[in-house]
């Protein structure tokens, strides 16, 4: 099992003391900690960058100075409340996790790993959160490259994930199999060129789809 080097930034020493505890047995490595960004960032910008962070702030300024100090590592925010406004910095400042810290030992553990996959790891209830505050400033994602339309079917798949509908949910508010549900929201990823279906909700905001599905959407 490869070993992965992480940087712990809380203001808790207890909460710290209890990471490192879960962490122990585990891939993940706490390789250096401190209680704030200042402190974080003269050790991190004179070592060998962690491949992981780990931080707790309610400042986006704080990602974006760790992802500028360690641009290519991956940095997730631990919280214990969401903040609509503060969601939606964190994700313009390129969160690659944001991970709230009442979560079960387990559920923390397989976030880390699809984030260090690659993954964009969010609360599931984010897009429904972010669509109630109407917080968009500032959350940018790649601009759609396929020129093919949504489909109705497929709009509708975009509206129940701005709902949080699980795909479960989202079928049986359809009528259809969750199987059916799957296929559409893969060719919804593919069309729309993201990876998840939190970039895809938030993709349907940007693109005023949270006040109304229209019949059709051209994605060129």
């Amino acid at each position: 099992m490869k070993t992965v080097s992480v940087a712990l930034i809380d203001e808790s020493r207890l909460f710290r003391e209890a990471i490192k505890a879960l962490l122990r047995n585990s891939e993940f490595h706490i390789a250096s900690e401190a209680l704030s960004v200042e402190k974080a960032r003269l050790f991190l910008a004179a070592e060998t960058p962690p491949a992981l962070i780990l931080i707790d702030t309610s400042d986006a300024k704080d990602l974006a100075a760790i992802k500028e100090t360690c641009p290519g590592t991956q940095v997730v925010l631990l919280t214990t409340q969401i903040d609509c406004p503060g969601m939606a910095s964190a994700i313009a400042a390129d969160a690659d996790g944001i991970l709230i810290k009442d979560m079960s030992s387990d559920a923390l553990l397989q976030s880390l790993r699809l984030v260090m996959m690659g993954e964009k790891v969010f609360p599931s209830h984010l897009p429904a959160l972010l669509l109630g505050g109407r917080v968009l400033s500032g959350v940018k994602l790649d601009a759609p490259k396929l020129g093919k339309a949504l489909s109705e079917r497929e709009l509708q798949i975009l509206q129940g994930l701005l709902n949080g509908g699980s795909n479960k949910e989202i079928a049986l508010g359809l009528g259809i199999t969750e199987a059916t549900v799957k296929v559409h929201l893969k060719s919804v990823l593919r069309k729309i060129n993201v990876s998840n279906r939190t970039q895809a909700a938030i993709w349907a905001l940007e693109h005023g789809l949270g006040d109304g599905m229209p019949a059709s959407l051209e994605v060129a």
